[in-house]
């Protein structure tokens, strides 16, 4: 295998990991907000706050690493903001 095959690989191993990581977080987020009774609650917004921190930071690290391009890597983080966004909006239509 060229280096560049290994080099490929790597970036394709670490975009994928990352979006796993999005999607759990994801899903987490949905799970509670299911099971709370308002969205405004603190633990709910300490955890996403957690949880997006974390996130980013990851992220951040593997573009500072080369393992993923800084536009894919703001593309993963807006994605995800978004996709919360929807699930957030989702809830409140949900409780109306």
């Amino acid at each position: 295998m060229a280096a560049s095959d290994t080099l490929v690989d790597l970036h394709e191993k670490a975009l994928r990991l990352l979006r796993e990581d999005a999607d759990k977080i994801e899903k987490l987020i949905a799970i509670q907000m299911e099971n709370l009774t308002t969205r405004k609650c603190p633990l709910y917004e300490e955890v996403l706050d957690t949880q997006m921190y974390g996130f980013s930071r990851a992220v951040d690290f593997a573009v500072r690493t080369g393992l993923v391009d800084e536009s894919a890597g703001k593309l993963l983080i807006s994605q995800l903001e978004r996709n919360l966004a929807m699930l957030y909006e989702a809830l409140e239509k949900k409780e109306e």
